[in-house]
């Protein structure tokens, strides 16, 4: 089991000393979510609350993902990091493919791409996206996104993209893997066909089971239950070692928590998350390792 800490709703200022603890004393990864912006009034239902409205304020921040991502990377040297998760059709797959090489490049390939399909149509209409075809477009995307990242001339002829041959450099020396967010019966069918992995939202011991399960015979059915999969995980019911190790007993390979809200820590204390940081690696992550 690997761990890692999602790190929505910090204050981006703690970002680097947060990445600098982490990467020391032995977590495995830190998630990165991502908004663009939120518009005063809100139309578009969020999907993972019973009356659909945003449990956050409009001033929550939401740096951008890989510009966060570059930072904390230069000041760490093993911790590795995920969106969770990186809106990916409201945006061009081309510069983010020119965006996420150099980024996994430059910091030696410590860097997963988790994506989704978003829920906010008033971002998409911002950036003039389609936001009802954007499932179809991002499948289509992750398709130039692989193919770019191979290096050397590419092509690419699709319904949504389109372009003749040309190099884009430099690009990273491993591919970067591709996770699925999502919990839609179209987001496992997504993950299992075209994805390097799934990410879940949070969920209890026996709802993880029920979904990990469909999870494997998706990936049986679509021939794809022989590569490496990676599933990340969030879990309500177990918060010690025993449960994480249940949970991994069922397929998920990495937990996402946040363990300054474990131990009732104050989230806007940056020493306090720190300590928080290093008493989880003490007392769980120190079991898996050793």
């Amino acid at each position: 089991m690997k761990f890692a800490v999602a790190l929505a709703f910090n204050d981006p200022l703690h970002f680097l000393e947060m990445a600098r603890t982490a990467d020391a004393c032995g977590w495995d990864w830190f998630a990165v979510s991502d908004h663009l912006v939120f518009p005063e009034r809100l139309e578009s239902a969020y999907p993972y609350a019973e009356d659909g409205k945003p449990y956050w304020s409009t001033s929550t921040p939401w740096p951008d993902p890989w510009t966060a991502i570059a930072a904390m990377a230069a000041v760490t040297t093993r911790l590795r990091f995920l969106t969770n998760i990186y809106i990916l059709p409201v945006r061009n797959p081309v510069l983010v493919a020119k965006q996420i090489g150099t980024v996994a490049t430059m910091s030696g390939g410590r860097v997963a791409l988790g994506i989704g399909t978003g829920w906010m149509k008033e971002e998409f209409e911002l950036l003039g996206e389609d936001f009802r075809g954007r499932g179809k477009r991002m499948d289509e995307e992750v398709e130039v996104l692989r193919t770019l990242w191979r290096g050397g001339m590419q092509e690419f002829h699709g319904r949504y993209y389109n372009f003749d041959r040309m190099e884009m450099s430099p690009v990273p020396k491993d591919p970067v893997p591709v996770l699925v967010g999502g919990l839609s019966d179209l987001a496992l069918k997504r993950a299992a066909r075209i994805g390097d992995g799934w990410i879940a939202v949070q969920h209890t011991t026996d709802e993880l089971r029920e979904l990990l399960g469909k999870l494997g015979a998706l990936r049986k059915e679509y021939g794809t239950d022989a590569k490496p999969f990676e599933t990340v995980v969030a879990c309500t019911d177990a918060f010690d070692a025993d449960g994480y190790r249940r949970l991994e007993d069922l397929g998920a390979t990495t937990l996402t928590t946040v363990p300054w809200v474990l131990y009732g820590a104050d989230p806007n204390s940056l020493e306090q998350k720190k300590d928080s940081l290093k008493r989880f690696a003490d007392e769980v992550i120190s079991k898996f390792k050793g």
